[in-house]
């Protein structure tokens, strides 16, 4: 069996949640799977880190697809041109995005459907081609797979897509987040925080992750409870930072927030590990990787009530309104003086994260690629 797989995502140093579900799902699946051919579609150099085993051919094809413009070249030129030559089994696409120039069955992997709630929250071009296309690849998909039961039920009801044509396969997190004993949590304060205690948050700096309410909420802890504590944020800045800046440049506490930028995740994993807590507070996931991550080094964690996050949190989190800044504070200040109920978060959160592991994601999506093979016959 032959399996073309989009891959354009698999950039060395600059991967997020669904690249990060990509990448471990695809290493999974092509070692578990050497019977089988796979064609690792890239749109630029790529690294070899990336080509997990020998059953993998890798094809660089032109252009580098970051624009909408560009996605409309790559995927219905390039990459359709490709699948109409090659004649695959299979197109398996973790991004969501397809050919409708190619007829080959076809698997997208859908994360959710946030452009149709926050357009604001995207350049005008991409919520387009977002709006636009989406609904096309849907439509067009053999067989759809999404990250959590609440974007399921989204996909249905937004755009009327048969249930039985979509299946539900969680999210896992990576062996590398793990519990660390006090000297190696001494080691990373050291080195990021200035010895103090920290609150974390862990993703791209999106409109949408809502970090302006969260440096806001910061501050009002820090005024209303004079805690020595700092907020380390995580990951690269994103289109329309200008309001998070603003807030942050008004804040009376300002020197405890600690930029970091993007890292690698044998550091990312020890700064989570490390943490007094997780706060996500996204007003809308398909799922929230990070929620796990934190479970895994068993670091309590604050996230909001909507959307996935009560799915993925279950009862092992301490849910907020990410729309309230006042909400947000005093989640943060509940888990500063509150030791019982962080250990209590801490003990279900052990039960809770061992229903997320990346084997399970790459069981059932290879069982889903089975399915829709012998549907597609």
């Amino acid at each position: 069996m032959k399996i073309a797989v989009n891959t354009r995502l698999l950039l060395k140093g600059k991967m997020e949640g669904i690249a990060v579900h990509a990448f471990n799902v695809l290493k999974l699946i092509t070692v578990a799977h050497p019977e089988h051919q796979f064609l690792f579609l890239f749109d630029r150099p790529y690294n070899e880190e990336f080509i997990f085993s020998d059953n993998i051919t890798p094809i660089v094809l032109m252009p580098q697809a970051r624009h909408p413009i560009l996605f409309y070249w790559w995927f219905e030129l390039s990459v359709g041109r490709l699948l109409r030559q090659s004649k695959p089994d299979l197109f398996y696409s973790p991004d969501g995005f397809l050919s409708l120039s190619a007829n080959t069955p076809s698997i997208s992997v859908m994360h959710d459907i946030n452009y149709e709630y926050y357009p604001d929250d995207l350049p005008k071009m991409a919520l387009w081609y977002y709006k636009h296309y989406f609904p096309k690849f849907m439509a067009k998909a053999s067989h759809i797979l999404t990250v959590s039961e609440f974007s399921k039920q989204d996909i249905v009801k937004t755009y009327k897509i048969d249930p039985a044509k979509i299946d539900v396969v969680y999210n896992g997190a990576d062996d590398a987040y793990r519990k660390l004993n006090e000297e190696e949590k001494t080691a990373v304060k050291q080195k990021y925080s200035n010895g103090k205690d920290y609150f974390v948050y862990v993703s791209a700096l999106h409109p949408r992750k809502n970090v302006k309410r969260l440096l806001e909420a910061f501050d009002k802890m820090k005024e209303s409870t004079g805690a020595d504590i700092k907020l380390i944020l995580v990951g690269p800045a994103y289109f329309k930072n200008s309001d998070m800046m603003n807030v942050y440049e008004q804040m009376k506490h300002k020197q405890d927030v600690i930029f970091t930028g993007r890292l690698e995740v044998n550091e990312l994993c020890k700064v989570v590990g490390a943490a007094f807590a997780m706060a996500y507070i996204s007003y809308f996931e398909g799922f929230g990787i990070p929620i796990i991550e934190a479970m895994r080094c068993e670091v309590p964690v604050i996230t909001s009530n909507v959307t996935s996050m009560p799915e993925v949190a279950g009862d092992a989190a301490l849910l907020i309104d990410p729309f309230s800044v006042d909400s947000m504070a005093d989640g943060l200040t509940k888990l500063f003086k509150d030791n019982s109920l962080r250990q209590g978060l801490i003990e279900k959160a052990s039960l809770r994260k061992n229903v997320f592991t990346w084997d399970r994601t790459a069981n059932l999506t290879w069982t889903a690629i089975e399915k829709t093979l012998e549907q597609c016959r």
